[in-house]
């Protein structure tokens, strides 16, 4: 039980979190041209949402590697 009411909170926050970007941002669907937020879709358009995941992971992942890196030229 305590697992579906996490899924379902998380759920509830992921999409909360993304409006509340798309309203500080400016891209809410008010009727306002595209080009009122720099031409950007909002985020709830979940083709944007992936796009913007994958540039995450590949941020993440480029991190990663130069820690990783990093850790290996200071221990040898």
């Amino acid at each position: 039980m305590r697992t579906l009411i996490g899924f379902v909170l998380g759920v509830i926050v992921t999409v909360f979190g993304a409006y509340l970007y798309d309203s500080a941002t400016g891209r809410t669907g008010n009727g306002l041209a595209a080009t009122a937020a720099a031409g950007a879709a909002p985020l709830v358009n979940w083709n944007v949402v992936s796009t913007h995941w994958d540039h995450f992971q590949i941020k993440v992942r480029d991190a990663a590697v130069n820690i990783e890196q990093s850790v290996r030229r200071h221990t040898g």
